[in-house]
């Protein structure tokens, strides 16, 4: 059906906006089924750059699944990195890379963190607050490799503080042993 409706649009003057949508529906079905390879071509096919932008950023606002978050935030900051502003490009990159950290976590237990998806630093401080030090050290992994060289709005350095504030949270006692006498 959106095929055909696609095709319908190409033959008669469809206004601006039902055409976005129609495309973002369509987006959307086909990153919901997993069909990242259909989906990248049906952005390909749209020859108008605001129009794919738009439909784009539509879709990645309507917080799609993971892998689809993931799609999309990659294919924003690939193609039209330099359309975005400052904020909403530091936005999707921390998008990005949270989806990349989640994918990292055992699959049944990325249902707890999606929410934090875009906010990478709070997904490692609540993992740390969880007890989940070897999920920690291998998202803190995939975050080091993909903060090399890019800005967006954290760095390696509030990583390691954020590390090192929990690691003196642990080895606080907050309270005095007594000695036994005898």
């Amino acid at each position: 059906d959106y095929e055909l409706c696609e095709e319908w649009g190409h033959l008669y003057p469809v206004p601006r906006e039902d055409l976005i949508n129609l495309h973002r529906e369509h987006l959307l079905h086909l990153l919901e089924m997993g069909d990242m390879e259909k989906a990248l071509q049906l952005l390909q096919r749209i020859e108008d750059p605001g129009i794919c932008l738009a439909i784009s950023e539509q879709s990645l606002d309507q917080s799609p699944n993971l892998a689809a978050s993931h799609f999309l935030a990659d294919y924003l900051t690939g193609h039209f990195y330099a359309n975005l502003t400052t904020a909403r490009r530091n936005e999707i990159q921390a998008l990005y890379m949270g989806s990349k950290v989640l994918l990292t976590l055992p699959e049944l237990s990325r249902v707890n963190y999606f929410h934090l998806s875009s906010r990478p630093l709070l997904m490692l401080e609540q993992l740390l607050m969880n007890m989940k030090v070897d999920w920690v050290a291998v998202a803190v992994q995939a975050l080091h490799q993909l903060l090399a060289g890019q800005e967006i709005g954290f760095t390696v350095e509030d990583i390691d503080n954020l590390l090192s504030k929990y690691a003196e949270k642990a080895l606080n006692f907050p309270f005095a042993l007594k000695e036994k006498r005898s």
